[in-house]
This record gives C-alpha cells, sequence and structure tokens, in this order.
C-alpha cells in the first residue's frame, strides 16, 4: 500500500475524523499513485492517520478507517451491517415500508458511497473512482446481509463519479437482474424508475416530510411544484386534499406522477398534471387558487460558483408562492443545495417574504430524515434544508 504524507500541523481535522483529506494538506505524493487506489495517511512525523481512497481534485483522500494501516479483510460487510442495524432502530423496515436508504456515505462512514433499498433491489452510486473499483466487494457484501433478503443489485453511477476520473462506468445489474419495480413508502405504493430516473429513482430522503404534509392536506388544494415522481402529491391524495396539481417541466416525470397516482387512487378526479415550466405556471396561475404549495425544486446551486445565481433563484420562486397563495395557507419549501447552508436558504425565504408583505410565520423547520445521517465529524453532510410556513 502506498503512503501519502501531510504537510506539518495538517493532520488536526483527520484527528478529529473528519473523513476528508484535502491537496493543500499533502506534503507528498508517491509518483506512481493511481485514481482510486488505497493509500495509508500518515503526519508529517510518521504517525499512522488512516487508510482511504485516493483520488486526483480538491478532496484527495476520503479516509475509511482512523489510526489503522489497513482495512479488515470483511471491511464492507462489517459497515454494511451497521448500517443495516441502524435501519433497523429507525423502524425503517417493516410491511409497509420496504424503501430507505442503507448508506448515506460519510454519515455512515463509507465516503463516496449511496445505497438505497426498494424492496429486495439495492441501487448502488458510487461518487469517487475508489468506491467504483470496489464495486463487485460491496455488491457481494450487500447479499451477505440475511436479514435484508437483497436479491439484486443495481450498479448506477454513469452521473455521479468524478468526469476528469475517465472511469466510463456502465449503468447495470452487478448481481441479480429487474423483477419489478414497485416499492412501498408509509403503506403508499411508487414505481421507482431506477434504470433512468434521477437519482436511484427516488428522492427517499422526503419521506418524513411527505408523511408531514399529508396531516396538512385535508380539505387542501395543494400545488406540487417539481413534483418529479410525485410522492407529495400521492400523501396529499391520501391526507383528503379536495384537488392535487402536480408540475413539472419534464413530461416524462408528469407521466410517472399520473402511474404513481393511479397505483394508488385509480380514476381519481381530484388530481391533473400539468408538464409545463414552474416559473411559468407559477406567474400565469391565478391569485387564491391553492392554499397548500410544496416547492421542491432541484438543487439551484450545485457548485460555489452558483451559489449567488442559486439564491437569487430562490429567492423569486418564494416570493411568487408567497404573491399567489391562499390567505391562511401552508407553504413547504425546501432547498437541497449543499452549498446553500440553512442561514443562506432561511434568509433567502425570508427576504421573499418581506418583499410580498405577507405575514408569514414558522411552523416546522425541517431536514433529511434519519436514513440519511450526518457524521458529527463531518458537518457538510447536511444538505436537505426546508420550512412549512403559515402565510396570513
Amino acid at each position: 500500500m502506498k503512503t501519502i504524507k501531510l504537510k506539518p500541523k495538517k493532520e488536526e481535522s483527520v484527528l478529529r475524523h473528519h473523513p476528508w483529506v484535502f491537496s493543500g494538506a499533502i506534503s507528498t505524493l508517491p509518483p506512481d499513485i493511481e485514481e482510486g487506489e488505497l493509500v495509508k495517511v500518515v503526519a508529517a512525523d510518521g504517525k499512522t492517520l488512516g487508510v482511504g481512497h485516493y483520488q486526483i481534485g480538491s478532496i484527495a483522500v476520503r479516509l475509511l478507517q482512523f489510526g489503522e494501516d489497513k482495512l479488515p479483510q470483511d471491511f464492507f460487510l462489517q459497515r454494511l451491517r451497521s448500517a443495516f442495524r441502524l435501519r433497523q432502530t429507525l423502524q425503517l423496515i417493516r410491511p409497509d415500508n420496504n424503501c430507505f436508504r442503507l448508506v448515506h456515505g460519510e454519515g455512515d462512514f463509507l465516503p463516496g458511497l449511496v445505497i438505497d433499498i426498494y424492496g429486495d433491489t439495492a441501487v448502488m452510486q458510487a461518487h469517487s473512482p475508489g468506491m467504483h473499483f470496489e464495486r463487485m466487494k460491496i455488491a457481494q457484501a450487500l447479499t451477505e446481509l440475511p436479514e435484508a433478503r437483497i436479491r439484486n443489485v443495481y450498479y448506477k453511477s454513469e452521473t455521479t463519479l468524478p468526469f476528469k476520473a475517465r472511469l466510463d462506468p456502465q449503468n447495470d445489474y452487478l448481481i441479480g437482474r429487474f423483477d419489478g419495480n414497485v416499492a412501498i413508502e408509509n403503506g403508499l405504493k411508487f414505481n421507482i424508475d431506477w434504470l433512468r430516473g434521477q437519482k436511484t429513482g427516488f428522492f427517499v430522503d422526503q419521506r418524513e416530510n411527505r408523511a408531514l404534509l399529508e396531516k396538512f392536506a385535508a380539505g387542501r388544494k395543494v400545488l406540487n411544484m417539481f413534483c418529479y415522481t410525485g410522492g407529495f402529491s400521492v400523501y396529499a391524495m391520501r391526507g383528503g386534499a379536495l384537488k392535487v396539481d402536480s408540475v413539472d417541466s419534464s413530461a416524462k416525470a408528469a407521466a410517472l406522477t399520473d402511474a404513481n397516482i393511479e397505483l394508488n387512487f385509480p380514476d381519481d378526479p381530484r388530481h391533473s398534471t400539468h408538464a409545463v415550466d414552474a416559473f411559468k405556471f407559477l406567474a400565469e396561475m391565478d391569485k387564491d387558487a391553492y392554499d397548500l404549495i410544496i416547492l421542491d425544486p432541484p438543487a439551484f446551486a450545485k457548485h460555489r460558483s452558483a451559489l449567488k445565481n442559486g439564491l437569487l433563484g430562490y429567492r423569486k420562486l418564494n416570493a411568487k408562492a408567497f404573491e399567489k397563495i391562499k390567505s391562511g395557507g401552508i407553504l413547504f419549501t425546501f432547498s437541497c443545495s449543499q452549498v446553500v447552508t440553512r442561514e443562506m436558504f432561511r434568509l433567502a425565504v425570508f427576504t421573499a417574504a418581506a418583499q410580498s408583505g405577507r405575514k408569514v410565520r414558522i411552523l416546522h423547520q425541517l431536514t433529511q430524515p434519519a436514513d440519511h445521517p450526518v457524521d458529527i465529524s463531518h458537518p457538510e453532510g447536511e444538505y436537505l434544508k426546508g420550512l412549512v410556513l403559515y402565510v396570513e
């Protein structure tokens, strides 16, 4: 195993178990080191700090083990067992719920790896070359979790691996095959398109927020913006909404939303989909047409260079919702941009509220669910933030 040596006094964050080693902290690199390789990291005085995957870029090493110079032979099985036990503790594995996140990268001490479970299928995404090279070992370990009963492992990393790594990953089954794609979340059925859909096919991170929305839906007219698979819409329907309109610029997303509504509420006239631009729909819709609006857009700022424009986008979107929502209405508004902090998002929404002249009160402050844990040594793992607002 090759060794990476840090500059003097650059080991402090690693000693606090932060899993990232930045390129600027490195004193020397072995001349023949290859991207994705397992390496040992040592301090300037030679003290062993840990073992991790090397990659080219600002984050040079993602540490898997601290204070050791090698990984145990069954390392991935150990970590997957620990992650599965946590999901059992969270009571996510039930007859009425068989979809959840099993591995959330650094939050489950497997940086660079995401695994979502849909029934007996695990959908795996590698975000680092190291995890890409370990994919078969991880897939095999998944099938060795007896209580998980995983029969299929689908690898979906074409869009998540660093472009510069030139790995040319192919989305495909590592184990098993396609044998149905309906999963159950809190007793509701969803078609999961892990072959062609965004992320792993479904946004499992909004499960608890969807359940909260259901409690507000009774007797309300609901607008679900950026609906994607229609998750919030399905919950609103079960919650007793008078009317639900789902909006997404993608005709494919609108069709998937219709399919999920039909799966749970066949021939129910309360629901309609609209494959149009969200901002255009908001601008043209009648004022007071809705008294419950969900704003769950894609990340407006994926990188720091886009932060300013991203915050402007959140402000404009929320301002338009404040302008149009009926008095006494409820607004669920979210940001999934990791570079947008909780404080930045709140300020963008608060500015929009002030510009609208409406009286707005915070009812709930939302985040990602417990199966998307945040390592206490890695606060960067918190990405989802949301507000539930009462608008007079």
